[in-house]
């Protein structure tokens, strides 16, 4: 009877030693990681109807955009029953793009739904009916027409002011951005000691440049900056020392005192010549003189002999 006693208070003692490790706490729920809010994007559609062999149309996108592009085909003379179209981006084939097309109201036609949603997807989107026709569709931000062709040249240690902008009929940028190649890329232009300023207005940009050395020579591009990506222009600066201008002048008078010189030194060359010869003919004539004169006292002489 102990015996069983003492059994069971063991069994007890183990089974409360067991209870001491469980954790009776029921665990909370795990934080799930923060997910913005989708928001749904912009839809667009762009059809055009094809009736020669190419045709090319620019679509500018400021925002995000499901676009829709649709292509009709109506310049196949022979009519198949069917053709294969296909699309691609930039000169390569979309995978998975290729489709059978029939013949329908004597026309083909190819649609597709691109998610345009930053500047890597824009692009030349061509739809392609077999290899004998495409419409280029040319995906872009809204691009900045006004380009300078000439060089803006300025001085050193002066100022000077290059501006950009955007026709008013297309949308207005969020804001503008100026930036410096340097070789290899572009460098951001951040105003700094005084050196650069930046003014934005609207549809207008505008860097001023300070205390300007030769170093700062080179491209300079503006960008216009949409949600989808940003438009470039350029402007290219030349800073020159106040003695460039002079450069070709200096040229040109030291090639007139090279040829001054020149036709001094033979005119003083010639003239040294000629002197040389009006001596020689003049001691040559002093020598024949009395050469003369002595014959013509013989002749004299012999003339009276004669006579007596």
């Amino acid at each position: 009877m102990a015996a069983s006693w003492k059994q069971l208070l063991l069994q007890i003692l183990q089974i409360l030693l067991i209870c001491r490790h469980i954790n009776t706490k029921t665990p909370g729920p795990s934080p799930s990681p923060y997910v913005p809010p989708n928001t749904p994007l912009q839809t667009g559609v762009k059809s055009t109807v094809l009736k020669g062999e190419s045709l090319s149309e620019i679509i500018e996108l400021q925002n995000p955009i499901n676009q829709t592009l649709e292509c009709t085909w109506t310049g196949n003379q022979n009519k198949p029953p069917n053709i294969t179209g296909y699309w691609s981006k930039d000169g390569l084939e979309i995978q998975d793009s290729r489709v059978i097309l029939m013949l329908e109201n004597e026309q083909y036609n190819l649609k597709r739904v691109f998610s345009i949603i930053s500047e890597e997807n824009l692009g030349n989107y061509s739809c392609m009916f077999g290899d004998e026709a495409k419409i280029d569709f040319i995906l872009t931000v809204p691009q900045i027409n006004e380009v300078r062709d000439k060089p803006l040249v300025s001085y050193v240690g002066d100022s000077v002011m290059m501006t950009c902008k955007m026709e008013k009929s297309k949308e207005k940028p969020l804001t503008w951005n100026w930036y410096k190649h340097n070789g290899t890329d572009k460098e951001q232009i951040f105003p700094a000691a005084a050196r650069f300023e930046i003014h934005n207005e609207n549809w207008k940009t505008k860097l001023d440049a300070k205390n300007l050395t030769e170093a700062d020579s080179g491209m300079y591009y503006c960008g216009a900056v949409y949600n989808i990506g940003i438009s470039m222009s350029h402007v290219d600066l030349k800073v020159i020392s106040f003695l460039e201008p002079l450069k070709p002048f200096l040229s040109i008078l030291v090639e007139v005192v090279i040829l001054v010189t020149a036709i001094l030194l033979y005119e003083r060359s010639r003239a040294k010549k000629n002197n040389t010869e009006e001596n020689g003919t003049s001691t040559d004539q002093v020598n024949t003189l009395p050469q003369g004169e002595d014959n013509g006292q013989e002749e004299s002489s012999s003339m009276r002999q004669r006579k007596t």
